[in-house]
Formats: C-alpha cells, structure tokens, sequence
C-alpha cells in the first residue's frame, strides 16, 4: 500500500521559515517524480514545486520561486519543501505528490498526472 505522510507543517509569523517533509512508502521512490502542491483557502489546489526522480530537476510555481526550496533523499525515501521568506498569502494546506514511475528526470506541474496523494498539512503564515 502506497503511503504518503506529509509533516512540519504550523504556524509561522511573517518572513518566517518551514520545512516540511514527506515520506513516502510501498513505492520505489527513486523512480517517481515528487511534487508539492497547495490549497489556499477559497482557492483551488495549485501546483507549487516539483522535482525528478534522480533529484536533478526541479520547477518552480512563479508565486515561491527563489523562495521555496523541493529536495528529496532517495535513501530515506523522503521529499522536502523549505520555505523561506513566508507571507500570508502562503497561508494552505499543502500536499505532497507522486507520479510513478516516471525514471530519473520526468517533471511536471500538472496535478491530472499526479497518481498518489498525502493528507496535507496545513501551513498558516500570520502578519
């Protein structure tokens, strides 16, 4: 069974810093390309980060680009989002995702592709 547990997810000031993690079981993780999406409230899911399976690849959503930093650490079936310089806008609920099988450098920020979800993990950013 395909498992994915988001964390680090809480209550941040303004200009702040997150971490959040997920860690993926039930899947040879190396072969599936990793993203992060979020649902801000009133709002639908949007793509927010995405790397390749080998780690090499990455994309950013303009909205956290040079902000937001996606990693992962294939020994430790991991993908991490780091996120810096926090507003209120970055208020959400955020996902990590999975799209099996897809080799060492397939990225994409398309959600339709995505085939394995977490349960989220809410972020809040006061001013």
């Amino acid at each position: 069974q395909v498992q994915l547990v988001e964390s680090g997810g809480g209550l941040v000031q303004a200009g702040g810093s997150l971490r959040l993690s997920c860690a993926v079981s039930g899947r040879t993780f190396s072969s599936d390309a990793m993203g992060w999406f979020r649902q801000r409230p009133g709002k639908e899911r949007e793509f927010v980060a995405t790397i390749s399976g080998g780690g090499g690849r990455v994309t950013y959503a303009g909205s956290v680009l040079d902000r937001f930093t996606i990693s992962r650490d294939n020994a430790k079936n991991t993908v991490y989002l780091q996120m810096d310089s926090l507003r209120p806008e970055d208020t959400a609920v955020y996902y990590c995702a999975a799209v099996r099988n897809t080799g060492a450098y397939y990225i994409t920020s398309d959600w339709n592709e995505y085939n394995y979800w977490g349960q989220g993990t809410q972020v809040t950013v006061s001013s």
